[in-house]
């Protein structure tokens, strides 16, 4: 069946992003709310940032301290408005994301993307483990239902990283700087803060 593209929220995605992580546990009630498909598309940040010239929050506004503590008190309000108490920085952040994207796109072609980020994101940020170890990745991935060495020998074929780099290359040629971005038809909106007009948008 064809998706109608007016009822497909596209959520472009990184592990490395704890915005993208708050997002995803709060879009649930969103998508029953408004009988929306959500379509995850794996990019990676890194390279995102590096075409467009952006950067993380904790560089960009590293000489501005107000603004830094104003991002933190947002995020702080967003996570006890969603009752995300699981969440935890990750202590080895920033986490360099290659492997675990690749992954993404290991699980996408696999069909089990939707369960792989659900468990990788529980390793990011909720039990701060170190995921750009590949022993610790396939440890973990191994121990919650999939065969860890075997996905990550995967994300060593050329057609697996180079998906990666089209899917972000692609990304930054529709106006993607950062993470978590989203799509309604063609219309963008950045920033878990925009969930009410991604609602609306969804109509």
């Amino acid at each position: 069946m064809t998706k109608n593209p007016a009822k497909t929220l596209e959520l472009i995605f990184d592990f490395g992003s704890p915005n993208a992580y708050l997002t995803l546990k709060a879009l649930p009630e969103l998508l029953d709310r408004t009988g929306a498909d959500l379509v995850i598309t794996p990019c990676l940040l890194g390279g995102i940032f590096k075409a467009t010239g952006n950067k993380a929050p904790m560089v960009q506004y590293a000489d501005a301290p107000a603004k830094l503590a104003y991002e933190h008190l947002e995020m702080r309000r967003f996570i006890a408005r969603h009752n995300l108490a699981k969440f935890r920085l990750n202590p080895h952040f920033p986490v360099n994301t290659l492997i675990i994207m690749r992954g993404a796109i290991v699980a996408e072609n696999e069909g089990v993307l939707d369960d792989y980020v659900d468990v990788v994101n529980r390793a990011m940020w909720e039990d701060g483990l170190k995921m750009d170890d590949a022993e610790i990745i396939a440890a973990f991935l191994s121990a919650n239902g999939f065969d860890g060495p075997a996905l990550l020998a995967r994300t060593q074929e050329p057609a697996i990283k180079a998906k990666l780099v089209q899917n972000t290359e692609a990304a930054v040629a529709r106006g993607v700087f950062g993470i978590p971005t989203f799509f309604v038809g063609d219309a963008m909106f950045f920033g878990k803060d925009r969930l009410d007009q991604v609602e609306a948008a969804l109509g």
